[in-house]
């Protein structure tokens, strides 16, 4: 099942003025095995965090650092989540993530899809019935 959904597009340009002047946002944003790769490679990552905060529905708890955007051996992108981060995806209930990523003509996209296996049992169907309830009213 779907739980969220997030899409962010990067300005290169921009992007790459921003690390120019501010010459720690490349230790604020990304993890030491990200920090070495190419500005447009660097984008797409900024851009995959965000999508991921996105999807998520909130930062709240996210650290930029517990994620950590890496390739299969396939070549596909993916996410490493650990620490606070890890705990607030476990929480809430997400078990899957989806990313793809792309850049080209300037910019820099990246679009998440979060899932859960089974749906949300955390509610009782008497406070799924009221909930739907109130939001009819």
């Amino acid at each position: 099942m779907i739980v969220g959904i997030g899409v962010d597009l990067v300005d290169l340009a921009r992007f790459e003025r921003a690390v120019d002047r501010t010459p720690r946002l490349r230790e604020r944003l990304f993890a030491e095995s990200e920090r070495s790769r190419p500005l447009r490679s660097l984008a797409g990552r900024f851009a995959a965090k965000e999508a991921l905060i996105k999807a998520l529905g909130s930062s709240d708890g996210v650290h930029w650092l517990d994620i950590v955007v890496s390739n299969s051996d396939e070549g596909d992108p993916g996410f490493e989540i650990s620490g606070e981060t890890a705990k607030v995806i476990e929480a809430r209930g997400i078990d899957r993530l989806h990313l793809s990523m792309s850049h080209d003509a300037g910019a820099a996209i990246a679009f998440v899809i979060a899932e859960r296996s089974e749906p949300d049992r955390s509610q009782s169907s008497t406070e799924v019935e009221a909930s739907q309830k109130e939001e009819k009213s």
